[in-house]
């Protein structure tokens, strides 16, 4: 289990962020190598994700949903299962996004299987947070 903590910034009003990170179609692909290939639902897609671990390339493929969300505290919770294309491991997280004016924070709680863990939990730790701090650089054009 891996848990990682991020803050960013936006520059817009929280209702205005609030509806982006609801808003799964547009989300996803604010995540590197990240696609949805089907809407499942209002708060549900089928997505996939590839993912560069040093010389190795994985991709992933499963669902993002909302299981929680709190709009008085502007609170998400997203839920991300998914399983390697190719292989037997798998890349689950739970990310609680919690918005301010302006911004807010990522909470990541992901546990990763096969190839991926693999390589040592430095290395899954590394590719992860620079995922994510990559991912909240974007947040800001949504």
């Amino acid at each position: 289990m891996v848990e990682l903590d991020h803050s960013f910034s936006t520059g817009k009003p929280i209702d205005e962020s609030w509806q982006a990170i609801l808003d799964l179609e547009r989300l996803v692909p604010c995540v590197e190598g990240g696609s949805v290939t089907e809407k499942t639902g209002d708060d549900s897609v089928k997505a996939q994700i590839k993912v560069k671990m040093g010389a190795m390339s994985l991709t992933y493929a499963g669902t993002v949903s909302v299981i929680e969300q709190d709009p008085d505290q502007h609170r998400a919770v997203l839920q991300v299962k998914s399983r390697e294309t190719r292989g037997q491991g798998h890349a689950n997280a739970d990310v609680t996004f919690l918005l301010s004016d302006g911004g807010g924070t990522i909470h990541t709680k992901a546990q990763i299987t096969g190839k991926a863990a693999s390589m040592g939990e430095g290395v899954m730790v590394n590719v992860l947070d620079a995922m994510i701090k990559n991912f909240s650089e974007k947040l800001a054009s949504l």
